[in-house]
């Protein structure tokens, strides 16, 4: 049931990932006091050990880039969103992620693309993939990172921390991937077939106003 959801929830996404992926990511003391105020200093301080790993890997080369952010962020707990948020389905900011120190796997994967999108990251080699984790047996997403347009990517993954080329993770069966750019259903280990542009999502909507809005 949850996957048809995901099906749902994905194909109306497109239009307001495009949105949001443009903006950058703002850090300030009306942030910082917001955190202190609504969480605590725990949290205060994981959202500035965020700010220190962007400003610290701007300038380094793309490898190490997905390794630091990959690495950060899967240091996290995994918690189902009924239990975290009381809700059946719920996308986290990466401030609201870091502050409560935990999310579920689409939670991971939202942190890690727009922390990556900051560093300088272009969008289109960007994949936000729905697959099948045969091992749990269950739906799952990962980010997956295109060095050119058709070639076997890379994925981030808070299951497996080693990011691996597609073709080594066996135990995932990709379903379809997005970004901004569209849809596109999974073909083999590779980019796919695009099948949709644009639309609107109401999970994305709210997002959007929370990042905004500084959560």
């Amino acid at each position: 049931m949850r996957f048809f959801c995901f099906i749902i929830t994905t194909v109306l996404f497109l239009f307001l990932l495009r949105a949001v992926a443009d903006s950058n990511i703002v850090f300030n003391d009306a942030l910082f006091n917001k955190i202190r105020d609504q969480y605590d200093d725990d949290a205060l301080e994981r959202v500035q050990n965020w700010q220190q790993l962007l400003n610290d890997s701007h300038a380094l080369p793309i490898d190490e880039k997905l390794y630091r952010v990959n690495n950060f962020f899967n240091e996290l707990d995994f918690v189902d969103d009924i239990d975290h948020w009381d809700q059946d389905d719920y996308w986290a900011t990466p401030v609201e992620f870091l502050a409560t120190h935990g999310g579920d796997c689409e939670d991971f994967v939202i942190a890690k693309f727009f922390s990556l999108k900051e560093l300088g990251v272009p969008a289109e080699k960007l994949r936000l993939m729905y697959v099948t984790a045969t091992r749990l047996r269950q739906a799952h997403m990962v980010l997956a990172y295109y060095e050119e347009p058709n070639s076997v990517p890379l994925v981030l993954d808070n299951i497996n921390r080693r990011i691996l080329p597609a073709s080594r993770r066996r135990d995932l069966l990709p379903i379809y991937s997005f970004n901004g750019d569209g849809l596109w259903l999974a073909k083999e280990q590779g980019r796919g077939q695009k099948v949709q542009q644009g639309g609107n999502n109401n999970l994305w909507n709210d997002l959007n106003k929370r990042m905004q809005m500084g959560d």
